[in-house]
């Protein structure tokens, strides 16, 4: 079966004489997401291991292993938190924001500009927090 751009795809949602038809059809053309796929693939590609992501996260050691599982399903704090402790680049926790259904960051809205900032940097969670409190920001990795 060949892929489908999404723009043909747009085209078929408005000509579908169902949604049931229409995904029934386009099955293998729509995003199958396994966050928990994704984030071990991350952790394979970064060459680090849970107990980093832990730290670098400042998320619960049980917490951050459920995520891994796919037992529990993360805030898009807590995605911006594990991207931090995962070590990714802005581009890499957008990419993780968007794969996993959640609004990327984004550059108008100040939290955002400011994790941006710390992501672009590779700064660490706790001075991205430092920069965060000192804007009055919520915080990342406390409370997710």
């Amino acid at each position: 079966m060949e892929t489908k751009t999404t723009e043909e795809l747009q085209h078929e949602i408005k000509s579908a004489a169902s949604i049931d038809t229409f995904l029934q059809d386009n099955r293998e053309n729509l995003i199958q997401y396994d966050l928990p796929g994704h984030l071990n693939a991350l952790l394979s590609q970064k060459n680090i291991s849970k107990a980093d992501v832990v730290r670098g996260s400042l998320l619960s050691h049980a917490y951050v292993y459920q995520l891994f599982s796919g037992e529990k399903t993360p805030s898009r704090d807590t995605l911006i938190a594990l991207a931090f402790g995962l070590r990714l680049s802005d581009t890499e926790a957008q990419a993780l924001l968007k794969a996993s259904k959640n609004r990327e960051l984004y550059p108008r809205d100040e939290r955002d500009a400011v994790i941006l900032y710390s992501l672009q940097r590779g700064l660490s969670i706790l001075e991205a927090n430092d920069l965060l409190y000192g804007h009055e920001y919520k915080l990342l990795g406390v409370d997710s």
